[in-house]
């Protein structure tokens, strides 16, 4: 009886570890799945404050270039594919809830690609604890030059460069009118609008403009009409200022109160907004006003195929269809958010050439990164990190609806010059009739 147990256990062992034997080589063969992660990119944005406006379009431009990324095979990093998340904070409009938004992302969160907050004080606020942490900051929203002239590595620009706002502008005025010659400058006292006015300063006086009115006014300005009335007795025909939206649809409305006339007007920021002309209605016919992009603005596939570099993104329809799905049926995008949109594909186009997730490896691969999508061409200057591939649009309101005038081959309207009076506007003209 003993010795039929003992046979009868032996004979198990044998057969269980034989079925072991014949079942660990189909383990072994059995090919692994591909790797699924989430990759985080950490934003402090302005939900709230003084830049709220700005700050929900660029938060938009985000998610619809995360989704799209999502739905069209991620970032793959070797065996592995990441789907792209938004980490975002609200900073409340304020640099130091910037600063310390930063170091939670890049300590707590243990995110290593920022994008930047909007405006060019914030995003100065946020450079140097991004270099301390080591963590790419990919400026959307911060356009001043000086930001990318503190030799910060970790740093770099999606959208156009202040010095670069209102060039554009002062070439048209110049190509339409030779006889226009005097220059008002009137703006906002912040990094941003300093950096614009004083490069658009100094290309007007190389154009052989003249600066007859040079003035700043506080952020949170109620009142501009004490500047205004000076400006108005210096008799310029071209005026250049603002600086963000609230303080540009101010400059516009009491323009009009004062009834100063001129041939041209170019506001920075508020006018590429719907709300500008909601705001002012028949007062925002031919107002100027640079974009860093447009509905309707020249970038497609087929045009990148001409430059030879490649596509990457959605196609504008693309991008207005998913971006109507988050801001709502009736939003229409401003610049904030394709450049926003922009600087999110740049961070996968970076990863994916990288092969890595090592902020100092996807910084050395942005160096040599030229692509174009919906917002436009995408390259950085390799030293500074400053945007060198994207160019800037010219917008008026004619007729109540925004057009590109400038630059000619981007152009979907002739330039509206001279502008209506404000009699003009009073009685119903617009551009056009």
């Amino acid at each position: 009886m003993v010795k039929k147990l003992l046979v009868f256990v032996l004979v198990g062992m044998v057969l269980f570890f034989a079925g072991c034997a014949q079942q660990q080589p189909q383990q072994a063969t059995t090919p692994a799945g591909p790797k699924e992660e989430t990759l985080y990119f950490g934003a402090p944005i302005s939900l709230s404050g003084k830049f709220a406006e700005e700050g929900k379009a660029s938060l938009y431009g985000m998610q619809v270039a995360a989704k799209w990324i999502n739905e069209h095979g991620g970032v793959k990093v070797g065996d592995t594919t990441y789907k792209i998340e938004i980490k975002y904070y609200d900073d409340e409009s304020k640099k130091e809830n910037v600063q310390s938004l930063i170091e939670r992302l890049a300590t707590v969160d243990k995110v290593k690609f920022i994008l930047a907050p909007y405006s060019s004080g914030l995003t100065l606020a946020a450079a140097p604890i991004a270099e301390k942490y080591q963590v790419l900051l990919n400026s959307h929203g911060g356009a001043s030059d000086y930001i990318f002239e503190q030799g910060y590595y970790y740093v770099v620009q999606t959208l156009s460069p202040a010095s670069k706002y209102q060039t554009g502008f002062l070439d048209m005025v110049k190509k339409l009118d030779p006889n226009a010659k005097r220059v008002a400058l009137v703006y906002e006292d912040g990094e941003f609008s300093r950096a614009v006015h004083q490069a658009a300063k100094e290309y007007a006086e190389e154009l052989g403009f003249e600066i007859v009115y040079e003035k700043t006014y506080p952020a949170g300005a109620t009142d501009l009409s004490p500047i205004l009335n000076e400006l108005k007795a210096t008799n310029p025909d071209v005026i250049i200022g603002g600086g963000h939206f609230a303080d540009g649809q101010l400059l516009a409305k009491q323009l009009a109160e004062l009834n100063i006339n001129v041939k041209a007007i170019s506001i920075l920021v508020a006018p590429t907004f719907p709300e500008f002309y909601e705001a002012l209605g028949n007062k925002a016919e031919g107002i100027c006003g640079p974009a860093q992009w447009e509905v309707g603005a020249r970038y497609t596939p087929d045009v990148a195929d001409e430059l030879g570099v490649e596509w990457y993104g959605p196609t504008q329809d693309e991008f207005l269809a998913m971006y109507k799905e988050l801001a709502g049926e009736d939003a229409v995008p401003p610049y904030q958010a394709a450049e926003a949109a922009a600087a999110v594909l740049s961070y996968a186009k970076a990863i994916e050439k990288a092969q890595s997730l090592d902020p100092a490896k996807v910084r050395e691969a942005m160096n040599g990164l030229k692509f174009m999508c919906l917002y436009g061409l995408w390259q950085i200057d390799p030293e500074t990190g400053k945007q060198v591939g994207h160019e800037m649009d010219i917008i008026q309101w004619q007729n109540g609806e925004k057009k590109i005038v400038w630059p000619e081959a981007a152009a979907t309207a002739d330039p509206c010059y001279p502008m209506p009076t404000w009699d003009e506007k009073a009685s119903g003209a617009t551009c056009g009739s």
